[in-house]
């Protein structure tokens, strides 16, 4: 089993990250604020003006260290990798698969029915821990209608139709989020919104979605599949489709929750965002390093693996996903198990 390492995110602006030795050093003003061993580390990720140095760069890439580059607010730049690995028959299969509508809608269905279970699951912890909240009739409403299309993705049905299922599901569901926030902390969500968010809650969840991307995508290229290629979502030049699909399940397990823990216990207020010009809503500096540090923290948290029965830090699921649909695409396992939290 792949070991669970860390990931650095960086957030001072200016930044400079360079190469000694075998370690990772950061400097800020010329002062050395800490040494860390590449051997520890799976990612850097980089937020506003961070330098890097060309040595770092290419240490980084022979050690399979990816580093991210994002705008100080989250939106994802650039990011930097090193040879891909894997079995090149690995990928070819992925290709001839996805080059596949039939077949590109069977795993489909399993990224979205590992999706709407956890959902589901989000909703029902949610009646079961605030059973007399206000709009919970909704909420009770949704849940049997999720099981009901979880239940239609067990047939086999056109790509188009499944994406049209995820659509309509991820609807409803956001539109009784409103309803798992706690209404003594202010905060309000109407609809999901991005490229900008429009309000605090879309943005933490789009701040976070794109650390799980960056997560998702590294899972992909470690077990030797393309990012880029994917069977949801269909190729794109810039969209790494693949690591899209393997985040659909993980969304409500990974990060609604986290989005909900922060709000709903008071972690994080509403002052701790502003609004741009363009409307942009926006996490503060410190704010956002207090959400990273949540976010590293939910990653440590310990889960047993509903499919292989093992126990394992959160933060490997991903890569655990990522194998084993290398390994059905390799004709080890007959389907791919999506993640389904109960």
């Amino acid at each position: 089993m792949k070991q669970h390492l860390n990931t650095l995110y960086i957030t001072t602006q200016g930044t400079y990250l360079r190469k000694e030795g075998q370690s990772v050093v950061v400097e800020v003003e010329k002062k050395v604020c800490a040494r860390l061993p590449i051997h520890n580390l799976d990612g850097l990720i980089c937020f506003g003006n961070v330098l890097c140095s060309p040595f770092l760069l290419g240490h980084c890439g022979e050690n399979g260290v990816a580093v991210s580059f994002l705008s100080e607010y989250g939106r994802f730049l650039a990011r930097v990798a090193g040879p891909q690995s894997g079995n090149v028959l690995l990928r070819r299969e992925q290709y001839r698969r996805a080059d596949d509508l039939a077949r590109s809608a069977d795993l489909a269905r399993a990224f979205v029915l590992g999706k709407l279970n956890n959902c589901r699951t989000v909703l029902q912890r949610h009646l079961r821990d605030h059973p007399h909240a206000e709009g919970n009739a909704k909420v009770e409403v949704l849940v049997p209608r999720l099981l009901q299309q979880m239940i239609r993705l067990q047939g086999p049905m056109p790509l188009d139709e499944v994406r049209g299922v995820e659509g309509d599901a991820a609807h409803a569901y956001f539109g009784v989020f409103n309803t798992l926030l706690n209404s003594k902390t202010g905060f309000e969500f109407h609809e999901r919104n991005r490229r900008p968010p429009l309000d605090p809650v879309n943005a933490l969840l789009s701040f976070l979605y794109t650390l799980l991307a960056h997560d998702c995508r590294s899972a992909c290229e470690s077990v030797g599949l393309d990012p880029q290629v994917g069977f949801l979502h269909r190729d794109r030049p810039g969209r790494p489709g693949l690591a899209l699909d393997l985040m659909e399940e993980m969304r409500p397990f990974l990060v609604d929750r986290l989005v909900l823990s922060l709000i709903n216990r008071q972690q994080i207020s509403l002052r701790d965002f502003t609004t741009s010009e363009t409307g942009a809503v926006l996490l503060k500096d410190e704010p956002r390093k207090q959400i990273l540090k949540a976010w590293q923290e939910r990653k440590q948290d310990e889960i047993t693996h509903p499919f292989l029965g093992e126990k394992m830090p959160v933060g490997l699921v991903p890569h655990v996903q990522a194998l084993l649909l290398a390994r059905h695409l390799r004709g080890d396992l007959e389907a791919y198990p999506p993640f389904l939290w109960k």
